[in-house]
């Protein structure tokens, strides 16, 4: 353990060994004997794809318009859970309650492109993405400070957003507080029976400077303490412990380590 500090430190005494560890663990993956193989077997199929390809001519073939793709040849197609459960999820609970327009703050381009499908949607982000489609207005907003006007939003989603604010990832200010914030501008817009759908990474409670924060079911529970909660789903990190639990017991939510948890909550009626 010593020897390994005393050669980091001495790498860090010195800009050109610095750079060359630096190099080292960018190209550490390239290294691996499994990427070796991987190219062996692409140079093999492109030198027959080829070869096929000049008995039959239709398209033409040239090393110089390669496109690698080595991570692709695998048993089962891997995806991101939490996006892909998550998306689907709130797509589902749309589909039940049919709103007449849908506002949604900062969450997955994929959920709102696709559901502004058979929905008018609303997607609002400090940074606002290029992007137009029929049934999707983008606007410009930033979740700590909404213009948007008080109880007038009646379907509303901010997913995998919240953790995000004020650790300075996508360039906003920092500020230990801003999950807080932006939970309070949620509230404050959404109108009395109005639905919410939130989206947090849970797990033991912690940030994860700048990429995220982790919350506990409970501590979500207590910052939306004013509103019923309707429903909640959790994804498990891994699929051995299963896929998208809509409506898990207590006591599965309690033996729950980390995965993504999915909020329905209700705006009490006034």
């Amino acid at each position: 353990m010593k020897l390994t500090t005393s050669i980091k430190a001495y790498i860090k005494k010195s800009p050109f060994l610095t750079r060359i560890a630096l190099l080292f663990l960018h190209l550490r993956p390239v290294l691996r004997p499994s990427c070796w193989r991987r190219y062996v077997r692409f140079f093999r199929d492109f030198l027959e794809f080829r070869k096929m390809s000049k008995e039959r001519s239709r398209l033409s073939v040239s090393f110089l318009d390669h496109y690698p793709c080595l991570e692709d040849n695998t048993s089962v197609t891997h995806f991101d859970r939490h996006y892909v459960y998550h998306c689907a999820w709130a797509a589902r609970i749309l589909k039940e309650t049919k709103p007449a327009l849908h506002v949604d703050i900062g969450s997955s381009l994929y959920f709102c492109s696709m559901v502004s499908g058979f929905i008018p949607m609303e997607f609002h982000d400090v940074r606002p993405p290029d992007l137009e489609l029929t049934n999707l207005a983008v606007k410009v907003n930033t979740l700590e400070k909404l213009d948007i006007p008080d109880h007038s939003v009646v379907s509303l989603s901010c997913m995998h957003v919240i953790e995000h604010l004020g650790l300075g990832r996508y360039g906003d200010p920092l500020d230990p507080n801003a999950d807080l914030v932006g939970i309070a501008e949620l509230k404050r817009i959404l109108a009395p029976g109005g639905d919410l759908l939130i989206v947090v990474p849970l797990g033991t409670p912690k940030v994860m400077f700048n990429g995220q924060r982790v919350y506990s079911f409970d501590l979500i529970k207590d910052y939306f303490a004013e509103l019923e909660l309707k429903e909640f789903a959790f994804i498990p990190d891994s699929a051995a412990d299963g896929h998208l639990i809509r409506k898990p017991s207590p006591e599965l939510i309690a033996s729950f380590r980390s995965g993504c948890g999915c909020f329905w909550f209700k705006g009490i009626t006034r």
